[in-house]
């Protein structure tokens, strides 16, 4: 559990304003001294993470966060921070104390509503000074706490199990539930200068797990040898899957009657809302020349001489529109606030990041009238097998053949 990415983590971020006590709460719940506490007001300067195993939820990550109260040059830096975590966070815990909530609250409470994030409301400190009851009036069904009396820990605990989404009791299926028990995928990993040496990526081995577990044959193989292991199998697999940027030779491949998909999109599935994924990719044909394009890896690594994002991508929706495109790009967890300027926002399979942050970029995308997609989907679009691509997912070839019917 302790080797399990964070991508596939809870997140539970912790939040309130300035010496409240986040940082002895965080500390309480792990049981270790994660975060420094001072009775000086503003002591969490950055976000301060931590992964551990809270059963029977299984694998979580901590998130402290500075005080959203913060003031000064410096203060201002460290709440748009705060601000941004929201972004990542499954589930929230707002911490007052006697002095109640007010604005800064609010405004968190507004973001979580926002994304549909569920939150704990704690009222701390209760061993220095009771909370009265006026205030404690607008805080919604508090959990009362005190870390020095070790009160109300428990029952926090208990309640962030009870609170976190259904989503999370449960293993998330990469393509188990399209492969059934003793039936074979095959997967198709190149070997080229993006492979780790010694390894596979992540989203292959994740994949492969995925499908052990549930009973599921897997053949794993190069492209160059996909064709010959096709041919040396009495009964046809029930789906092969890519790597995208092979997804053309692949496709030539793979006989029509075999379903084929990517990782990519595999992931678009696990990590986002595929459908509208599906919806964005199809703002491709309404590309021109000169239109800015936002790529976006969830990741940070040295980009090689062809690399999928800087390099491949741009190349094929280039040859595709028939001219030169703008194209932008931002990794990791940076995203940029104003993206109305842009005419697509086209995302890596997010295999190193959360579901949530997917998810809330999608909003921010929706809210723009930005449309979004991602590395596979784009890819596949682009090289003309975007229909044969969706065809392991009927609800998402179905919105695909709902948008044709608009056109």
């Amino acid at each position: 559990m302790q080797n399990t990415p964070r991508g596939l983590r809870l997140h539970i971020g912790i939040f309130g304003k300035r010496n409240v006590g986040k940082s002895s709460i965080i500390n309480a719940l792990t049981k270790q001294q994660i975060s420094i506490v001072s009775e000086i007001a503003g002591t969490t300067t950055d976000p301060v993470e931590k992964a551990m195993e809270l059963l029977p939820l299984g694998p979580v990550l901590f998130v402290d966060t500075a005080g959203i109260d913060d003031n000064g040059a410096l203060g201002a830096q460290r709440v748009d921070k705060t601000l941004k975590i929201i972004d990542r966070i499954d589930l929230a815990i707002i911490v007052c104390d006697y002095r109640g909530w007010d604005d800064f609250e609010a405004k968190l409470v507004k973001e979580f509503d926002k994304r549909n994030v569920p939150f704990i409301s704690v009222i701390n400190k209760i061993d220095e000074k009771t909370i009265s009851e006026e205030k404690s009036k607008c805080i919604k069904s508090p959990i009362y706490t005190s870390v020095k009396e070790n009160k109300g820990i428990d029952e926090l605990k208990q309640h962030i199990i009870k609170s976190a989404p259904e989503e999370f009791m449960q293993t998330p299926s990469i393509a188990s539930d399209l492969i059934p028990a003793g039936e074979m995928a095959i997967l198709v990993v190149p070997i080229d200068l993006e492979a780790p040496k010694g390894r596979l990526i992540l989203p292959q081995v994740q994949t492969i797990r995925d499908l052990l577990d549930n009973d599921s044959m897997v053949m794993v193989v190069k492209e160059r040898e996909l064709r010959d292991a096709i041919n040396r199998l009495k009964t046809p697999p029930a789906l092969v899957i890519t790597d995208s940027q092979a997804f053309l030779k692949v496709s030539a491949d793979v006989p029509k009657n075999i379903k084929l998909t990517s990782f990519s999109i595999l992931f678009a599935r696990l990590k986002g809302n595929l459908s509208e994924f599906v919806k964005g990719t199809m703002a491709i044909e309404n590309l021109k020349p000169g239109d800015k394009i936002l790529v976006c890896e969830s990741c940070t690594h040295h980009p090689i001489a062809d690399d999928i994002g800087k390099v491949k991508i741009p190349r094929w929706l280039t040859q595709y529109v028939g001219g030169k495109l703008d194209f932008t790009h931002y990794a990791g967890h940076d995203f940029p606030e104003n993206i109305k300027e842009y005419k697509l926002i086209i995302h890596c399979g997010a295999c190193m990041t959360n579901r949530r942050e997917i998810l809330s970029r999608i909003l921010k995308a929706n809210e723009a009238n930005v449309p979004i997609t991602n590395y596979g989907l784009a890819i596949a679009y682009s090289l003309g097998i975007f229909e044969r691509a969706l065809e392991p997912f009927p609800a998402a070839k179905q919105v695909y053949e709902e948008e044709m019917i608009k056109r």
